[in-house]
């Protein structure tokens, strides 16, 4: 290297700024990545914690407490002195200036400059065209999302316990489950042990143990991503739970008290793998119906079909000319930049490469790639190999004791695959402490019958804070006088 060479690649390391949009996992691995590097790095999040969505599902079921999946983003980063962390949403980036636009609680507005951009925003939930669909059904995405579908399922049973009407008691009793991938999977599985291992015994009126787990999919099968023998292992496993398993079924409307379901033919033929994303919604009105449409009554109802990238990835594509797939994502470059930008990365579910699913772990190589990538840029090396994913293998809890995986080549179901699950998300916990105190809560879940998180605010489960206030049948009483 010539010393005009090195001079510049000083005067870079020594101005360089990076701007992390997103501390999912994508985002958290890609400012690890970054710990030694020479450039000031900043992470731009909309809540102050991390999730480790692989187990928020444990938290809608009373398994786990929020703060065992969830981390302050500012803790992951106290050892990185060159490492900011700040709060908001991205709402813009104005790539000719290089500046990004936020929004911080409250609305107020700030920007943040970059010379390297690393984009991994995350998902939204998608309704497939039926946006409607999103006020009568709970989504899991968020912490938030998770304490009120607890609060939700666990109140659904103390209604069904003052219900007087069968009907209504039974409304209440359901729980209709729209979507069977590994996050379905998993609700229907714990839900069920909900009702049979950890209520029956504690109710006077209802037996918790009637309650109707009803899971629902258009694919040919449950877990459609994973192989034909786990996706039946699985449904074998739940079917002896009592879910009701509805394939090849299609959602036609969601209303306040239940689901419209309509049948549909097998998308593939037997033992063929199923599409990895299909659509659960038909496109014809609720008012199409057929002899085989039916109605599902149920009080509560939770949307785990599909996610589509979030509004940031419009934004960057419009400003930048970058193509994106159907689900808006966008078109990424082999080392994972924005076509004509290698100042922009975009990792984990906002980007599109090779057919690559919307995974955790895709998410944790991606964002370790484009912090190693900056890395080579700022000590003047040339660029390093395309991104190359690891295909580690899915697997999927059913219930205790219970789980598929599938780990190149090699299928394991049963005790076998839930012990390799739990020693997996152990693993990947984000701190000791998380570690530890999930593993006391597991076993008093899993060797035992209770669930450690119960509580339910008035707050969480949409009723008022304070009972309604009683009228007053005593004669008002003369304000007193002060004496001396």
């Amino acid at each position: 290297m010539d010393v005009a060479r090195s001079v510049i690649v000083m005067i870079e390391q020594a101005r360089h700024r990076v701007v992390v949009i997103g501390a999912g996992f994508g985002g958290k691995y890609a400012a690890r990545a970054l710990r030694k590097a020479p450039a000031h790095v900043t992470v731009i999040n909309g809540t102050n914690h991390h999730v480790f969505e692989p187990l928020i599902y444990q938290v809608a079921t009373g398994v786990l407490s929020p703060g065992e999946v969830a981390t302050p983003v500012r803790e992951l980063f106290r050892g990185q002195p060159g490492t900011e962390v700040l709060l908001g949403w991205v709402t813009d980036v104005d790539t000719d200036n290089r500046t990004v636009t936020a929004t911080a609680p409250g609305g107020l507005p700030y920007q943040v400059p970059y010379d390297t951009l690393i984009v991994a925003a995350g998902t939204a939930q998608s309704y497939f065209g039926n946006d409607r669909f999103a006020e009568h059904t709970i989504s899991l995405k968020s912490i938030d999302d998770a304490v009120e579908l607890r609060s939700r399922i666990l109140t659904a049973f103390e209604m069904a316990e003052l219900a007087t009407d069968p009907a209504e008691q039974a409304r209440w009793l359901t729980f209709a489950i729209v979507g069977a991938g590994p996050t379905g999977v998993e609700l229907a599985g714990q839900i069920a042990e909900i009702a049979h291992r950890t209520l029956p015994g504690e109710y006077r009126r209802i037996d918790p143990a009637r309650a109707r787990i009803v899971l629902i999919d258009a694919a040919d099968r449950i877990l459609p991503a994973f192989s034909a023998g786990s996706s039946a292992a699985a449904a074998r496993r739940l079917r002896e739970l009592g879910v009701e398993i509805h394939v090849n079924t299609l959602v036609t409307d969601i209303d306040p008290t239940g689901v419209h379901l309509t049948p549909t033919p097998p998308r593939s033929p037997a033992g063929a793998p199923a599409p990895a994303a299909t659509p659960v919604v038909a496109s014809a009105p609720a008012s199409a119906t057929s002899a085989a449409d039916q109605r599902i009554d149920a009080m509560t109802r939770v949307w785990s079909a599909g996610v589509a990238a979030a509004p940031l990835a419009a934004r960057i594509a419009e400003a930048t000319g970058a193509p994106t797939d159907r689900s808006g994502r966008i078109l990424v470059e082999p080392d994972l930049t924005v076509p004509g930008h290698p100042e922009i990365f975009v990792v984990g579910d906002l980007m599109s490469l090779d057919g690559l699913p919307g995974v955790a772990q895709v998410s944790i190589q991606g964002g370790a790639h484009a912090g190693r990538a900056i890395r080579r840029r700022l000590a003047g090396k040339p660029a390093g190999k395309p991104f190359h994913y690891f295909d580690k293998g899915n697997i999927a809890t059913v219930s205790r004791f219970s789980a598929v995986a599938d780990l190149r080549g090699v299928r394991l179901s049963g005790l076998a695959g839930w012990l390799l699950w739990l020693g997996v998300h152990w693993a990947y916990l984000p701190r000791g402490r998380n570690r530890a105190t999930s593993l006391i809560r597991w076993a008093v879940t899993f060797l035992g019958r209770s669930r450690p998180e119960r509580a339910v605010t008035a707050r969480q489960a949409g009723f008022p804070a304070l009972p309604p206030a009683r009228p007053s049948t005593e004669a008002p009483r003369e304000p007193a006088t002060a004496t001396r």
